[in-house]
């Protein structure tokens, strides 16, 4: 095929250095002696299942990586544009799967030739370590392995000289230091990565690299040492020189254009780039419309917008700096239009063949509100951006223009569909050089004499853009293909449609086990796409499948061998949709769960490549657990599986009936695929596989699932059959390599439109496949199939199973490697676990003694505690007990005193009594004497007059005895006061002892050693001052001490 070819990439590290090579589906002549009757002349296709060589083979056009797919379509242009007598010369290595022997290969071998010393560059004192035999040639981590490997055991370096060519021409040769001899030589073309050890290892002074050897299937990796640590860097140099080299017969500076005849005329790419602050203190480009290519602009976001200047023809001019970057809503705007934007950054680029520059962009200014408003339905509006550039031999500034269609969106607005291609023109600017004398160009100073667009060039100066629908019609007359998950899939419905769905699926509920009648010919028109979750599900038969829920979950958690194999795919699958184009995003988690399940869950198939493109249509539609069980019910109760089975024996005879039915339909094309020896499997692989979701738009994906979950896999051919007619009159006028390029670019772009994929999937439907035929056609496929195998020699027969078995311990082999390298490590990591697992035990046990150590000290000091807790305690029996005799005392004495007051009580009035009748009795008296009976009339009492001396004798015992009395009860009252006073005193005594009791008490249970001399102390003087006081009050207080 004439897409082989591919541009050749210098990686940006210094580190590693690889070649890019496309691979593309593969068609393998199949030898006389290896071919079964009958197919003679015709390429067949290797196919095989479950992750083997043949498969990856077969599906490799599905799983092609988007940047080699850019590269490849910039590759075939740069061919349209070459002389038409042949193809141009690529220098890059190239690998394809059924490469031919190198005798036949494009390339001369260059390992007899001698490239002279002027055209390399020479390495000495280095030394050779020896090769090895790798797998994957541009994998770091191997070259890695294998250097360590061949490090530790070379015995012998062998010292060399390598030779690193300058030119696209030469080859890496390795010249013996001793002798001088040449001991191998790798044309530049056939080396494909370099890369150097470890910085702080072993390997850090030695580097390697990888070239493929005689096949495109056999690599191997040579590795040196180099003497000098610091030229390890110097010599990856060379070979990133080389390969830039070698890629520049391809190079867009070459291929764009020839040289022009005058001088004078050079040529620049201008790329334009905006990004959008996303929140995170980070910009990202914005994304492109794929249809229109528009940018897609939020409204209020922050931008930053960068322009990429490179020449790309004639005499390189040095650009200086950049001194001012305009900005302006519209369309060929003048110049006071024009704003300026803050610069942020100008310089060359990392490779140093573009000068950028960047500058901030605030869209809430007023003078670009025409950039922040939310754009009308199907309406694009322009965007002017200028650059003034100072070029070192121009004498005045130069300007780049760039307008492009920009539509502005909610600041909320998540972007699904959108295309990573660049926004670039080509601009010519013609220069004159000032004064008469032109030989001194490098002293040379010019004026711009014009500066064009290449539109502008090519159209005679008319200045007409191209339209979008020209550069629709130019995007689909170019070569590159379309990235799997392309296309906008609007969620408009229209109302009755919605209506008649509802009343389909009212019914549908309302009885679970039948399909409702009219459900066929509404699914035939489409589902609507807000519905597809819910109506896949019912027509799956999975809608309320429980049990398959559970296993998903529980199968999520168990391992896969085939997890690298689907890490490996998931990246590759719909990179064009934004749910699965970040690599940690959720998207490509989910549809990594997804994959991983059913490879536990199918231990028969496992993972097969092209399963992720399904599981992805139906993640875009309904959470992973659902998408699991559909994926399950498609595979086993559909017969998708069946497919994979068998060495795709099922596959084969899928494309005998399509060939069958192609030649009934289309006989006028089965007789042109015949005739181009073109044969089903070439085209109708994926077709089969992927189920039309691997290459075409989603809207019309998304309506093949429809019919498929609705009328089974056969509506595959009806789909098939309807692309075979639509496309007949292009497929009739063209060759075997035309044909396969129309089938793998062409026919996918024909159906980015919804309307024509309506109209295609309308066509299909009308198309009758009727079954009985179908089967008819498999009973001749398997009638023939048996003859094939009795007719086959045996020795082809084991020779091929010798092949397979072969395929198949190679891969054992490298399976059992990678184990042994991960047990190794394993092994490695746990021995350093153990180490710090022993060393923590260590640390563990020394806390452990201390531990024990304090423990034993606690102990002691709890028991020394205790045994001051017991003394404590008894000293406070001892005293309570003491306190409880003093409060029994002085009860007993407050009863005596309460005794003694009641009799003294009664004393008194018994005397009050007696003197009372004795005083009647001298009243009575004393009124019988005339004499005394004045002083009782005027005084009311016994009193003595002054002239009562006469008769003392009468009056002065009484008195006495009346003051004798008087006394005795004033003694009685004080006594009894005091015996009060101390009554209170006493209760407030006890009282306070209670309460020091308990406070006491309370402090026992947290006593410290300081505390108890001084609760021990204070008891002691309180209980001391307590007992003196109570002895003082004893003293006068006696019962006895009184007159009674």
């Amino acid at each position: 095929m004439d897409d082989s070819s591919s541009l050749g990439k210098v990686g940006g590290s210094t580190e590693s250095v690889a070649t890019v090579t496309s691979e593309e589906f593969v068609l393998v002549q199949p030898s006389a002696a290896g071919s079964p009757p009958g197919s003679e002349g015709k390429p067949r296709l290797k196919m095989s299942w479950n992750g083997n060589e043949q498969l990856e083979k077969a599906m490799e056009e599905v799983l092609d990586d988007e940047e080699v797919k850019e590269e490849k379509s910039n590759v075939e242009k740069m061919e349209k544009q070459e002389a038409p007598e042949g193809r141009a010369q690529v220098l890059v290595p190239v690998l394809e799967p059924d490469s031919s022997p190198p005798e036949t290969s494009a390339y001369p071998a260059t390992s007899s030739s001698v490239v002279p010393e002027e055209d390399s560059v020479q390495f000495s004192k280095l030394s050779y370590l020896g090769c090895t035999w790798v797998k994957a040639p541009r994998n770091e981590g191997e070259a890695q392995r294998a250097m360590a490997t061949l490090r530790a055991e070379s015995a012998i370096p062998i010292p060399v000289t390598l030779h690193v060519p300058n030119g696209p021409d030469g080859s890496v040769r390795v010249v013996d230091q001793a002798s001088g001899t040449e001991i191998a030589s790798f044309p530049i073309y056939k080396v494909l990565f370099c890369a150097r050890g470890q910085e702080g290892s072993v390997e850090s002074d030695c580097f390697s690299f990888t070239e493929s050897y005689r096949s495109s299937e056999d690599f191997q990796i040579h590795v040196f040492s180099c003497h000098i640590k610091e030229a390890v860097s110097r010599i990856l140099y060379s070979f990133s020189t080389a390969f830039r080299r070698s890629s520049r017969p391809t190079d867009v500076r070459d291929s764009v254009l020839t040289s022009p005849p005058d001088s004078d005329l050079y040529s620049f790419t201008v790329a334009l780039e905006v990004k959008e602050d996303d929140g995170k203190g980070n910009y990202s480009p914005v994304p492109k419309d794929r249809d229109k290519f528009y940018f897609k602009l939020r409204q209020g976001v922050q931008k930053k917008v960068v322009v990429s200047v490179q020449q790309i023809c004639n005499k390189e001019l040095g650009i200086e700096r950049c001194f001012g970057m305009l900005l302006s809503p519209g369309q060929k705007v003048r110049n006071s239009d024009m704003h300026l934007l803050d610069m942020e950054s100008m310089g060359k680029s990392a490779d140093g063949k573009a000068y950028v520059i960047t500058g901030t962009w605030n869209p809430n200014m007023a003078a670009f509100q025409a950039l922040n408003e939310d754009t009308p339905k199907d309406k694009q509006v322009y965007m002017t951006v200028a650059v003034d550039l100072v070029v070192t031999e121009v004498v005045e500034p130069v300007r780049f223009l760039l307008e492009t269609l920009v539509r502005v969106y909610p600041p909320n607005e998540r972007f699904w569909y959108f295309s990573r291609k660049a926004f670039s023109e080509t601009f010519y600017l013609r220069l004159r050089q000032q004064g008469a004398e032109r030989g001194g160009l490098g002293d040379a100073v010019y004026e711009v004499v014009s500066l064009q667009r290449e539109a502008e060039r090519s159209n005679e100066g008319r200045g007409r853009l191209a339209s979008p629908t020209e550069e629709d019609e130019a995007d689909e007359d170019s070569d590159s293909e379309i990235s799997s998950g392309t296309g906008d899939v609007s969620k408009d419905c229209p109302e009755k449609i919605l209506e008649s769905w509802g009343g389909i699926l009212n019914r549908w509920h309302g009885n679970l086990s039948c399909r409702p009648k009219g459900l066929l010919s509404v699914v035939r028109a489409g589902v609507p796409e807000p519905l597809r979750a819910e109506v896949w599900q019912l027509l799956a038969g999975c809608h309320d499948n429980h049990n398959l829920l559970e296993h998903y979950r529980i199968l999520i958690t168990k391992d896969s061998a085939q997890e690298g194999v689907i890490t490996r795919d998931i990246h590759r699958t719909f990179p064009a949709h934004d749910y699965f184009k970040d690599s940690d995003g959720d998207g490509q988690d989910s549809l990594y769960k997804i994959c991983k399940a059913y490879s536990v869950y199918d231990e028969e198939i496992g993972y097969c490549q092209g399963q992720s493109f399904l599981a992805a249509v139906l993640l875009l539609h309904m959470p992973e657990e659902q998408a699991f069980c559909v994926l399950v019910k498609i595979m086993y109760e559909y017969g998708l599986r069946a497919l994979y089975k068998n060495n795709f024996e099922d596959l084969h005879c899928k494309f005998y009936q399509l060939e069958k039915l192609l030649q009934e339909q289309l006989p006028d094309l089965w007789t042109h695929f015949q005739e181009l020896n073109l044969e089903a499997h070439m085209y109708a692989s994926q077709w089969f596989l992927t189920l039309f979701t691997a290459k075409f738009p989603l809207c019309m994906v998304f309506h093949i699932t429809d019919l498929l979950l609705s009328e089974g896999l056969n509506i595959i051919f009806n789909v098939a059959l309807a692309l075979l007619k639509t496309s007949k009159e292009d497929l009739l006028q063209a060759d075997f390599e035309g044909a396969l390029k129309f089938f793998r670019v062409q026919l996918p772009k024909r159906y980015r439109a919804a309307e024509n994929a309506r109209r295609l999937m309308e066509q299909a439907c009308n198309i009758k496949v009727p079954t009985k035929k179908l089967k008819k056609f498999e009973k001749e496929y398997q009638t023939q199939r048996d003859s094939q195998l009795q007719q086959e020699d045996p020795i082809n027969r084991y020779q091929r199973e010798n092949r397979r078995l072969q395929e198949a311990s190679m891969r054992l082999e490298q399976e059992n490697d990678d184990l042994a390298h991960e047990l190794v490590t394993s092994k490695i990591a746990l021995r350093n676990d153990l180490d710090q697992a022993e060393d923590k035990a260590d640390v563990l046990n020394k806390e452990l003694l201390d531990t024990k150590q304090r423990l034993v000290e606690t102990e002691e000091e709890k028991r020394q505690q205790e045994e001051e807790t017991a003394q404590l305690k008894e000293v406070f029996r001892r005293e309570l007990e003491k306190a409880e005799s003093e409060i029994k005392k002085t009860t007993a004495i407050i009863a005596e005193y309460k005794q003694i007051c009641s009799q003294l009580s009664t004393r008194l009035e018994k005397q009050q009594a007696a003197t009372k009748e004795e005083l009647d009795i001298v009243r009575s008296k004393v009124m019988g004497c005339e004499r005394c009976r004045g002083v009782f009339s005027t005084q009311s009492s016994l009193q003595a007059s002054a002239p009562s001396k006469e008769k003392p004798g009468t009056t002065e015992p009484l008195d006495e005895e009346k003051d004798g009395l008087q006394e005795q009860l004033r003694e009685l009252e004080l006594e009894l006061a005091q015996t009060k006073l101390q009554l209170v005193e006493a209760k407030c005594r006890i009282q306070e002892l209670e309460h020091q009791r308990g406070v006491l008490m309370n402090e026992i249970q947290a006593a410290k050693n300081s505390w108890f001399s001084k609760t021990l102390g204070s008891l002691k003087s309180s209980s001391s001052s307590s007992s003196s006081s109570g002895s003082q009050s004893q003293t006068p207080s006696s019962p006895k001490e009184g007159p009674v």
